[in-house]
């Protein structure tokens, strides 16, 4: 793709980002073959987690081995055999997994085309709550529902809000000209992908157009609010931290 200019739409401040799909470079990852692997948000960032892009040829392949590293992932396109341990399914566009840290797990036999996405950290266990256990999953299987009362705005939880699980990864859809009720200030930090639709999202002090494939990352703390705009819905992948508190 030419960049006439030199123009992008990416904008990288101190506390937050916006990853446009014109810059993305790929990068070589071990365990990953006939693959190109775009890494869009990670440590050097200054982010607590890392947010991966791969993109599969045929006869491509993931192997992870079992570590320290949990990993949540969502399938946007094509499809794939997801395997983490002793759990094996086939997953379409929508599908999603979870694989806990100490768990090998691959992703096999995707058709030409297949873009997951994953969002990996380091795992934080929580005294008395146990270990979370892999998830193989289809977003088509949980009703979305209405955030703060918006029949507009409808929020999908894929893994279960448990005080086991010191993440999450949420699929949040919008009706033309729904909103974020209110500018969200927390904690928690966010790394995010437009699926669909469009939209235009405040990020601290800044306005920004997005659009399907943008990318961006939210430190803690950072303000941030959203509006769909367009003839048709407009929904995003999102992952945040939860369940602990660092003191």
């Amino acid at each position: 793709m030419n960049s006439p200019f030199g123009q992008t739409r990416t904008r990288i401040a101190l506390r937050h980002a916006l990853i446009a799909p014109d810059g993305h470079v790929k990068s070589r990852l071990p365990g990953v073959a006939k693959a190109a692997a775009v890494i869009l948000i990670n440590e050097a960032r200054g982010a607590r987690f890392a947010q991966t892009m791969i993109t599969f040829e045929a006869g491509g392949h993931a192997e992870f081995p079992a570590n320290e590293i949990e990993t949540a992932g969502y399938i946007e396109t094509g499809s794939v055999v997801v395997t983490i341990e002793a759990q094996k399914k086939k997953c379409a566009a929508g599908g999603f997994f979870f694989a806990p840290a100490g768990q090998a797990w691959s992703l096999t036999a995707p058709r030409a085309g297949t873009r997951v996405t994953l969002f990996q950290k380091r795992f934080v266990p929580l005294a008395g709550a146990g270990a979370p256990g892999a998830i193989i999953g289809d977003a088509s299987a949980i009703t979305g529902q209405a955030f703060l009362g918006d029949p507009d705005a409808r929020l999908q939880v894929l893994l279960p809000d448990e005080p086991a699980f010191d993440l999450a990864m949420n699929v949040f859809t919008y009706q033309p000209g729904a909103t974020l009720p209110l500018v969200e200030t927390h904690v928690m930090e966010h790394g995010l992908l437009m699926l669909a639709g469009q939209g235009v999202y405040r990020l601290e002090d800044a306005w920004y157009p997005v659009t399907a494939g943008d990318v961006i990352w939210m430190a803690p703390y950072c303000p941030q609010w959203f509006v769909a705009i367009g003839k048709k819905p407009a929904s995003y992948l999102y992952y945040k931290d939860v369940n602990r508190a660092a003191m």
